[in-house]
């Protein structure tokens, strides 16, 4: 069986109407190619495999387009496999989704047809009357309609051919969820699907227009595209791929005006506007170059270097602060440390990294100056495998990979003194320095302090700053456990020198010295950083996910309901505790929790870390 792992747009026509359709992968990892589809359409169709019921990435969707104010469509697949219960699966998704979710058709010869319940009053299927689903599909479309509930209390029926209005209204409030019944193997309900597509489901004219905003930050006004092909033209960019052969493609969904080739459009509050040299269609891999596009068209342009994810397209200046109102992305948690795999290759695989990032939303580079690497950051492992597969198969590039490294921090916890002479005779010039010290604690968070205290010039003035170098050359690679050293107040009060010997490096050597000999009196003690964590998993999961998170040295500080039967967990955990967690959680929620961390805090980690921590250190000093 093979999946999908990016959204893929093709369109066709259909009982005279071009269908736009965006196929976006099913797997939690891949959101950020299937959620920026959601900016495209109009409708959301979301599959729920009757062989497996209704899995976790099918609930999710169904929340992401219902936040969009998309219309919705159930589309059960599968509907001939052996064993299926559809009757009840139905109930599942009334008891998931609401009761406005109602079969548009039923499977029909066990699953090798289906029979239409909007149209057709009578009829026979493989479970429920077709009288009975035609009788509460008109009766959910006539209640948004007060003339049509009056004629259908009257008459006991309406025609469903005089529904159009009030069905469109029905969709776009999430006031019908239809539901469709097919099998993509046999083919069963597929045209059926294609004519509920073509003839029921909106166009650009009747959706739900998207939310746009003119202007910035809290001065933004709430504006709506007019799907109007002479008006100012406004498109968005919800997907962008780069080709070491063909460059970078922008694919944007046309809201308003026309766009046409050798249009003149602006990307943003880009000052310089780009020329449409080539239009492009897409149908899967191939580009089918048209002349224009109109309000509901999904193309691309290639070779346009300032283009990007998010941008608004327009071809008038007055709109260079319009922008779509932003998508809720999941913030990328699991971290992988890369690096290249031969020296001086750095910037080249910042490069084609920073590339493959600027195709999905869910991914993050960044490097971190605490522990010294560059980590790529993901939605889980799968997320991270399939992009460096595509690195070394696209660009050719290898990289090492490791879990990233703890940003623990050392610190002192009492007051104490240090002391080094340093004196070295060679042939020549000698070098001599000898350096007086105390260290103090400071409050969590406070940084470093460096104070001099030398009076009488037994250290002459300009040997001062040499000494904070050496200082800091332990603040930056440890004393105990080569970790950077954090909240200490370092206080010079004595010291000696030489008329002839002392030199800079005499001093950089003696501060660092006795910094280390100071720390090793003051108690010091390694810090964990401490996230918060906020989880959001279904109701009867909490129990188990407390207490994995107690188990973990963690610390739960409040719940709250989520949407649906989902509930937030909040707490503060340790980070060395959470390497591998998505793992951990997939396993308590059958693949529905998700999490997110943020820095919160350092706490002193438990003494036998400590001890472990320390050994670790020496090791490496010795190796």
């Amino acid at each position: 069986m093979q999946h999908s792992l990016v959204s893929s747009v093709m369109h066709f026509e259909h009982g005279g109407c071009r269908v736009h359709m965006i196929d976006t992968p099913g797997g939690g990892d891949f959101l950020g190619q299937s959620l920026p589809s959601l900016e495209a359409v109009e409708t959301a169709l979301v599959l729920v495999n009757a062989a497996t019921g209704i899995e976790p990435m099918a609930v999710r969707m169904m929340e992401y387009a219902a936040s969009r104010h998309l219309d919705r469509v159930i589309v059960v697949n599968k509907i001939d496999a052996v064993g299926v219960d559809l009757s009840g699966l139905l109930v599942q998704i009334q008891e998931a989704f609401g009761k406005e979710c109602l079969p548009l058709n039923l499977p029909d010869d066990g699953g090798a047809s289906v029979v239409d319940c909007f149209y057709n009053r009578t009829g026979h299927s493989d479970f429920g009357s077709v009288a009975d689903a035609h009788r509460a599909l008109v009766e959910q479309v006539v209640e948004v309609d007060a003339a049509f509930v009056d004629r259908y209390l009257n008459d006991g029926d309406v025609d469903p051919r005089e529904l159009h209005a009030p069905l469109e209204q029905a969709l776009r409030e999430g006031h019908l969820i239809p539901v469709c019944f097919v099998s993509a193997r046999t083919g069963a309900g597929v045209v059926e699907l294609l004519d509920v597509i073509a003839k029921l489901l909106p166009n650009p004219m009747e959706a739900n227009p998207p939310d746009f905003l003119n202007g910035e930050g809290s001065l933004a006004v709430p504006m709506h595209a007019r799907p109007d092909l002479s008006a100012h033209v406004l498109a968005h960019v919800f997907k962008v791929t780069v080709d070491p052969y063909v460059g970078k493609l922008g694919v944007f969904r046309v809201h308003q005006g026309t766009v046409s080739k050798d249009s003149q459009l602006f990307v943003g509050d880009g000052r310089k506007p780009f020329k449409v040299s080539h239009l492009f269609m897409l149908q899967g891999k191939e580009y089918v170059e048209v002349a224009r596009a109109i309000p509901g068209d999904i193309v691309a342009v290639a070779k346009v270097e300032e283009i990007h994810f998010d941008a608004v397209l327009h071809d008038a200046a007055e709109d260079d602060h319009i922008h779509l109102k932003p998508l809720e992305f999941p913030v990328p948690v699991h971290g992988l440390a890369v690096e290249p795999k031969r020296r001086g290759d750095e910037q080249r695989m910042w490069e084609i990294l920073g590339k493959l990032v600027d195709e999905d939303c869910c991914l993050r580079l960044e490097h971190l100056a605490a522990t010294n690497e560059t980590v790529l950051y993901g939605l889980g492992d799968l997320h991270l495998r399939v992009l460096l597969e595509r690195m070394r198969e696209v660009h050719k590039f290898d990289v090492n990979t490791r879990p990233p490294r703890i940003a623990y921090r050392e610190t002192i916890t009492s007051r104490a003194e240090g002391h080094h002479r340093h004196k070295k005779q060679t042939g020549g010039a000698g070098q001599f320095g000898e350096v007086f010290l105390r260290v103090e604690p400071l409050a969590r968070g406070s940084g470093f302090e460096f104070v001099d205290q030398v009076k009488g010039g037994t250290i002459p003035g300009q040997f001062i700053p040499a000494v904070e170098k050496g200082v800091r050359e332990v603040l930056a690679h440890g004393a105990v456990a080569g970790y950077p050293v954090v909240d200490v107040r370092v206080i010079v009060y004595d010291g000696k020198h030489h008329s002839v010997d002392s030199k800079e490096i005499a001093f950089v050597t003696a501060g660092r010295k006795a910094f280390v000999d100071a720390i090793s009196k003051a108690e010091a003690i390694i810090l964990e950083p401490i996230v918060h964590v906020e989880i959001i998993a279904p109701q009867d999961s909490i129990g188990d996910l407390t207490g994995d998170l107690a188990g973990k040295r963690g610390i739960v500080t409040g719940t709250a309901n989520g949407t649906g039967h989902t509930m937030v967990v909040r707490g503060h955990v340790p980070m060395s505790e959470l390497s591998g967690y998505q793992s951990r959680l997939n396993a308590l929620t059958s693949g529905q929790g998700r999490y997110t961390i943020a820095l919160s805090h350092y706490e002193p980690v438990p003494p036998a870390i400590q001890v472990q921590l320390i050994s670790q250190f020496k090791v490496r000093e010795e190796d």
